[in-house]
């Protein structure tokens, strides 16, 4: 069977998924592939060629209902819901790429993306959506890769100085934080829609 792009990111996938982008070798590409290590690179210059086509090829399958009637504070719950729920279905990628954001943030990316229309449509001047799109990226990327390298959960497990012989009742779920903090961004939007007369007038 032909190499071609497609199946190259397709194979480098699941070995990630199964050992980790830094398992990933050219040489182990080949391999899965029943190629030569060499044919690999008529399709792909290196290994960040290939981790940069895995991402966009996972970026596609990003989906999410458009709620287009709903309030724009549902829809960005559900947005990042959906986001958060294609992280944990490739969680060694994610996790990766959420931590080298540098290599990987592209302007068509599917989230930034949606979660920039559903900014624009709650009132926030354009003039002010690359900042606030960059704050909630930044901000729900930050609390999913915690959940994926362990993190949080290690955090919220921890008791405070002050915490008596008894202890702390058990924290919740990584969800439950996740949650908390969609209401936090939610709340704080609301906030600065309001402090600004709801932007009417700014850039629209």
């Amino acid at each position: 069977m032909p190499l071609t792009e497609a199946g190259i990111y397709a194979a480098a996938l699941r070995l990630i998924d199964a050992d980790g982008v830094e398992a990933l070798t050219m040489r182990k590409l080949a391999t899965a592939l029943d190629a030569n290590p060499m044919s690999l690179y008529h399709h792909v210059a290196n290994k960040h060629a290939v981790l940069r086509g895995v991402a966009r090829m996972v970026g596609t399958q990003f989906r999410t209902v458009a709620l287009e009637g709903a309030p724009w504070q549902e829809r960005i719950r559900l947005l990042a819901t959906d986001f958060r729920t294609l992280a944990h279905s490739h969680p060694r990628l994610m996790g990766y790429s959420f931590s080298h954001q540098a290599d990987f943030i592209q302007p068509e990316d599917p989230f930034l993306v949606a979660l920039t229309a559903i900014l624009d449509a709650a009132g926030v001047p354009h003039s002010e959506l690359p900042q606030f799109t960059a704050l909630g990226g930044v901000v729900i990327t930050g609390v999913v890769t915690a959940e994926l390298n362990g993190a949080l959960h290690r955090w919220s497990s921890l008791k405070p100085p002050t915490v008596g012989e008894d202890g702390l009742t058990p924290p919740g779920s990584d969800v439950r934080v996740f949650r908390l903090t969609l209401d936090t961004i939610i709340m704080g939007l609301e906030s600065q829609l309001g402090a600004e007369g709801d932007f009417q007038g700014a850039d629209h």
